[in-house]
């Protein structure tokens, strides 16, 4: 028996990761090609296109932890419909999603992901099949602001450059704080749904700022970029369908007055598990 962990090697996956096996629970890697991950897990292939690679992988789990990778819609689609289908010939005893920052859970209709999209379609599958589970809902990830091309403004400028409004509150939320409601959800199967991740209240870009000011030990600034200049940052990072979905969210975010989680289905309220501030994160981080 062992935790299946999809992107073990990136952002999300890596960090459950490491929290699984810090407290002895064994997991395998889902991969484009077998053999080892770095920290000794194994690593076995399976691709997101086969339903048979999938459903092997997944037989006997005790826990299997899925987000969609950024890529098209059109492949994203049609990746949600094979793990479902995957999950649902498997059987694994607990399965945990995250929407990687898609909004399904509020509050504002405008942003809600459509009922057609990727993501609702593989949650809408997930609840289908009846298998136990719970869905993740971060908002805005403090890993983003570690990209070159923001990282290195504020090293060089003290400018910290990202699209949200000044004034626009974001229940942000790390990976690592991702990762700690994932690990906790494995162990919880009395809690289904929606579970929120972010701090509450949310707070603004010029707090951000702060924190990195006071982490850096000099003056840092907040300047609103406006989300097609931030989409263009990306395409060398993520593509250019990549970058116009990331375009689109921002576009989004800015008819709305904030980003922010409810505090009845938070992680804090769920779990009790509250999120790291800005100055936490960035010490654990080691910047």
């Amino acid at each position: 028996m062992s935790y299946v962990i999809h992107g073990a090697a990136g952002a999300q996956g890596n960090p459950l990761l490491s929290h699984l096996k810090a407290t002895g629970k064994p997991a395998v890697a889902v991969g484009r090609k077998s053999g080892t991950h770095p920290d000794g897990t194994p690593v076995v292939a399976a691709g997101y296109t086969s339903v048979q690679e999938l459903a092997s992988v997944y037989a006997d789990a005790d826990g299997v932890f899925v987000h969609l990778p950024v890529v098209s819609e059109e492949d994203r689609l049609a990746y949600a419909r094979n793990i479902v289908a995957a999950l649902s010939q498997a059987r694994p005893r607990r399965v945990v999603v995250s929407t990687s920052g898609a909004i399904i859970d509020r509050p504002h209709p405008q942003l809600q992901a459509p009922d057609d999209s990727a993501i609702q379609t593989l949650v809408r599958g997930l609840e289908e099949t009846g298998l136990s589970h719970a869905v993740i809902a971060p908002r805005l990830f403090l890993e983003n602001l570690l990209l070159p091309p923001i990282l290195d403004v504020v090293r060089t400028q003290g400018v910290l450059r990202y699209p949200p409004a000044a004034d626009f509150p974001v229940s942000w939320s790390s990976h690592l704080d991702n990762a700690d409601v994932a690990a906790a959800l494995f162990d919880r199967p009395d809690i289904t749904g929606t579970i929120a991740v972010g701090q509450h209240p949310g707070i603004t870009g010029p707090d951000l700022a702060q924190a990195f000011t006071d982490h850096l030990g000099r003056r840092v600034t907040y300047e609103p970029l406006s989300p097609e200049a931030f989409g263009q940052l990306l395409v060398p990072l993520i593509g250019d369908a990549g970058a116009a979905a990331v375009s689109a969210l921002y576009e989004g975010l800015a008819t709305v007055p904030d980003n922010t989680i409810s505090a009845h289905n938070s992680a804090q309220q769920l779990l009790g598990l509250t999120p790291r501030t800005t100055a936490q994160w960035l010490m654990q981080i080691g910047l």
